[in-house]
């Protein structure tokens, strides 16, 4: 029995080693035999041979194992994909050892799928797929498998995993992992350049026949471009002198991708790759037009652009840059060129001033060539050469001076009048017109110099002082006579030459002390000097006691020779009480010529001082100035107090003239009586605001008057009487104001009874003789006669607007 076994499965692994795929040949070959053999696995990799009871197994090793019985024998089954069959798929049956047959083993699925893509008969064990299946979707489905009782639903056999995996059909063509490709390569490259690599992918199963083998070609693109089959590396098919991107320089290329190792029956796919010729620097630059010509005004100054000149490239980009030079011709120092980045325009500009007069024309060849040149392509014909023609033009220019700036150097004390230099200029036109000269006064606010208008020369019109302004910059105008608008401007630097004019004086003022108790020759101050002068040499002073004082003198002067001298005492005591304060006069000297000498006055004071010559007490002028306050303190003190003083007296004053009782007391008094007349009235036309006929009537309104003017506060009686002087009426015309004004002021001051005493009555009187005469329309109101104001003209020119006014007649304004 063991061998029977062994056999039996020596001859199922040599058919399977043979026959791997055809399980179920295997199968068959082993029932032929004659062989007991209870199960088999689909597939072949596992092959079981299981006998009856008592069967034993010596497969492996040397010692006898016991066999273990098992009710599972399988692990996977194989289905193809994409089945196109109307009825569910078959895959494979399940059997159990504990199925008898007897209908009480019940087979349930469970797993991936389990009751929707797969399903199981639970009687007999048959296992189908319930719909169309793809592989490139899922390739295999891992189920699980239970047999149980029906009736107690217990399990018999314990639950097993099993696989069921998709069989690959060639039904996915090849895709690109881009649509459209984007390559470049150089111009003008060699035969086998890489350009780009495009890459497909199948979605069918590599490990099974050829589905997913990929054979690349080229179905766009003949001759320029060629394909590695394998790899999908797109290379260049032609050599330089075809690869020009001036003449062509984008290219569509289609490659395709076939599966099935390209043979026939295989599936295509395509892709589009765009493929574009970078440049290089092969071309070089040309000139548009082999001559140019230009014309520049003489009055073009340096760095104005006379003209461009243009070269095409038929590069682009960094390799179509360029750079202009000039390489020759009589106008190399006169010109020069550069290059616009942006235009790529060679820009001829004015180097030097230009002159008609001196020459007129000017040629120069200018040369130009690439910024960037490539070795490769480089050869005699990379510049190009271009010549250019420039004509100067004639224009009016202002005069010019012969030196741009003058220096000038006058002395200090030069006379008015005296000269301090010339300046000149010429006009570089061929007329040569004369030129005149002034200064611009903006830079001699002072009006120190002056020039003369036909040579130039500048001289003095006030003296100088170095000591005050030791430079003075002015600017001189040149101008044609012929055409005043061509002008020019030089600056003029003046400089004022120092002479000894300013006598040397102490450095500052100088108060020193000295002991009651000192020794002769003891240095009580060192005194300095200094001079507004400058001279050439230097400063040297000299110093020594004045004559004036050398008599008896106290004191000494010792000169250090250094600009400096010491003051000494010529005694060995002082006495404060004697003499309080010493003047010593010290005459200072200069080295200079003309020698200038000054006094100056050292003062100082006798203190009593200690052993060690400290000060301790002087004067009272002493301690006033040192200790205690200034001269200047005390007077700005006193100053203070009498400002004070005088703000208390003026508010005492304000204060005492509040406290006087006023003029009128209360309103209800009858001295108040003020009566203001500020009314403007209603116009001519108004005749009721006020009544105008007392002043043309003054006879009649008196009478109605004198009953208005009793005074209420005193009683008319008998024997009060009226005493009035005699007026002569008949010499007095109704219409004269002046008597009726006259006449009242003569009843006010003799009437008793008029108003109260300290009321106030004002009556003026302008006069008469105005040659206007009177402008009131006083006279006018009562008469409606037509008025001539003709006479208004003749008033002058400030009554023209009022006579053009009233002169009009009547018909203007209709």
């Amino acid at each position: 029995m063991c061998r029977r076994h062994t056999f039996s499965f020596f001859i199922s692994a040599v058919l399977y080693h043979t026959f791997p795929n055809q399980t179920i040949l295997l199968g068959v070959v082993l029932v032929c035999l004659g062989l007991s053999v209870d199960a088999l696995s689909l597939n072949g990799r596992r092959i079981e041979a299981v006998g009856g009871e008592g069967n034993e197994a010596a497969i492996r090793g040397e010692k006898l194992l016991k066999r273990v019985r098992r009710g599972w024998m399988w692990n996977q089954f194989f289905l193809q994909e994409e089945y196109t069959g109307s009825d569910y798929q078959y895959i494979g049956k399940l059997q159990s050892d504990q199925d008898r047959g007897d209908g009480l083993v019940k087979y349930i699925l469970s797993g991936e799928g389990a009751g929707t893509i797969f399903v199981i008969d639970e009687n007999n064990g048959d296992l189908h797929a319930t719909r169309r299946l793809d592989r490139e979707e899922k390739a295999f489905y891992v189920l699980k498998a239970t047999v149980v009782n029906k009736r107690t639903g217990y399990k018999l056999e314990p639950e097993t995993e099993f696989t069921v995996k998709l069989h690959d059909i060639n039904d996915n063509e090849p895709h690109f992992s881009k649509e459209v490709y984007t390559g470049s390569v150089p111009e003008r490259s060699d035969i086998g350049t890489s350009v780009i690599q495009v890459t497909a992918t199948d979605a069918d199963d590599s490990m099974y026949g050829n589905s997913a083998k990929l054979v690349y070609s080229i179905s766009q693109g003949h001759p320029y471009f060629s394909v590695d089959p394998n790899t999908g590396v797109i290379r260049t098919a032609l050599g330089p002198g075809d690869m020009d991107r001036e003449q062509r320089e984008h290219y569509q290329v289609v490659i395709e991708a076939k599966d099935m190792a390209g043979q026939r029956g295989g599936l295509t796919g395509s892709t589009v790759v765009n493929i574009t010729l970078t440049d290089v620097n092969d071309n070089p630059p040309r000139f548009t037009q082999s001559i140019y010509q230009f014309r520049v005004p003489e009055s073009f100054k340096s760095g104005a652009p006379v003209g461009r000149i243009r070269a095409t490239d038929r590069d682009i980009g960094k390799n179509a840059e360029m750079y202009f030079t000039i390489v020759s011709g009589d106008g190399m120092d006169m010109f020069d060129i550069s290059t616009n980045k942006d235009t790529q325009e060679g820009v001829i500009t004015v180097s030097k001033p230009l002159d008609y007069e001196r020459k007129q024309s000017y040629t120069v060849e200018i040369q130009v060539q690439n910024t960037q040149v490539d070795p490769r392509f480089m050869s005699t014909g990379s510049k190009d050469m271009a010549t250019v023609r420039i004509s100067v033009e004639d224009v009016d220019e202002p005069p010019l001076f012969d030196k741009a700036s003058y220096l000038m150097e006058v002395k200090e004390d030069a006379a008015v009048g005296a000269a301090v230099g010339s300046v000149s200029a010429v006009d570089p036109d061929g007329t040569r017109s004369p030129v005149k000269y002034s200064i611009d006064r903006r830079t001699d606010m002072d009006r120190l110099f002056n020039v003369h208008p036909g040579n130039g020369s500048i001289f003095l019109l006030r003296s100088l002082d170095r000591e005050e302004t030791a430079w003075h910059n002015i600017s001189v105008i040149a101008t044609e006579f012929n055409n005043p608008r061509q002008s020019s401007h030089v600056p003029v630097y003046i400089r004022l030459l120092d002479i000894n004019d300013n006598a040397p004086t102490f450095a500052t003022v100088y108060e020193t002390f000295v002991c009651e108790k000192t020794k002769a020759g003891q240095r009580i101050q060192t005194v300095s000097a200094v001079d507004a002068d400058e001279p050439s040499t230097g400063h040297k002073f000299f110093f020594s006691l004045a004559p004036e004082g050398a008599y008896r003198s106290n004191f000494t002067v010792r000169d250090n020779g250094d600009n400096t001298a010491g003051i000494l005492t010529r005694r060995a005591s002082y006495s404060r009480l004697h003499q309080s304060v010493y003047l010593v006069p010290v005459v200072i000297t200069d080295g200079d010529y003309p020698m200038q000498s000054s006094t100056g006055t050292l003062t100082v004071r006798v203190c009593t001082c200690d052993r060690d010559g400290n000060m301790e007490l002087c004067n009272a002028e002493a301690l006033s100035s040192s200790p205690g306050l200034s001269t200047g303190a005390l007077i700005a003190i006193l100053l203070c107090a009498i400002i004070l003083l005088m703000i208390v007296v003026l508010f005492t004053a304000l204060k005492r003239q509040r406290k006087q009782e006023p003029l009128i007391i209360s309103k209800e008094d009858v001295r108040d009586n003020v009566v203001s007349y500020n009314d403007e009235g209603g116009g001519e036309e108004d005749t009721q605001a006020f009544d105008i006929g007392a002043l043309r009537h003054p006879d009649a309104a008196a009478v109605l008057e004198e009953s208005a003017k009793q005074r209420r506060d005193i009683i008319p009686t008998d024997t009060l009487l009226l005493i009035m002087p005699p007026v002569n009426m008949g010499s007095r015309d109704n219409g004269d104001v002046r008597e009726f004004i006259n006449q009242r002021v003569l009843e006010n001051d003799c009437n008793p009874t008029a108003p109260p005493y300290d009321s106030l009555a004002t009556y003026a009187y302008e006069g008469a003789g105005s040659v206007a005469e009177s402008l009131s329309s006083l006279g006018s109101a009562s008469s409606e006669a037509e008025q001539d104001y003709h006479y208004l003209s003749d008033w002058g020119p400030r009554f023209r607007k009022l006579a053009d006014l009233y002169g009009a007649e009547d018909s203007d304004f209709s």
